[in-house]
């Protein structure tokens, strides 16, 4: 009896070790009202790296650079005098976030590698990636 219950044990304490790795680590994808909040969230440039993984110097103008997404599935960025609006779609399962720029066809997909409530990363297909924070 006294064996069972010490296994009993150690399997619970497995599980809850299990169960803490899974939920936890840096590259976590949350849901995609974490992009937007409830109505609106803005984002700005917090650091970028080259598809090696080494830190790039961010220029002035992408210091600048604002990128809002709003719940409705609309995105403005801007920075320097200009603005640029569109649509975005984020798919959870494939982690991948696009946005379709107004009057254009054109559309810029990106692998979301990290996405929280305040920090979101974003691999560009030549593998660069950009680290944006909340303002």
């Amino acid at each position: 009896m006294n064996h069972l219950k010490h296994t009993l044990h150690a399997v619970l304490v497995l599980l809850f070790v299990v169960t803490l790795a899974s939920c936890g680590g840096e590259d976590k994808v949350g849901t995609e009202n974490m992009i937007s909040g409830p109505t609106s969230k803005t984002w700005v440039a917090d650091k970028e790296l080259n598809a090696a993984g080494d830190k790039e110097k961010l220029s002035s103008a992408e210091k600048d650079q604002t990128m809002q997404f709003y719940a409705d599935g609309r995105f403005a960025m801007g920075g320097g005098g200009s603005l640029q609006t569109g649509t975005w779609t984020f798919d959870q399962a494939a982690k991948r976030i696009s946005l379709q720029m107004e009057g254009s066809d054109m559309t810029e997909s990106f692998e979301v590698t990290k996405l929280t409530e305040d920090k979101i990363h974003l691999k560009a297909p030549d593998g660069s990636v950009m680290q944006l924070e909340t303002k």
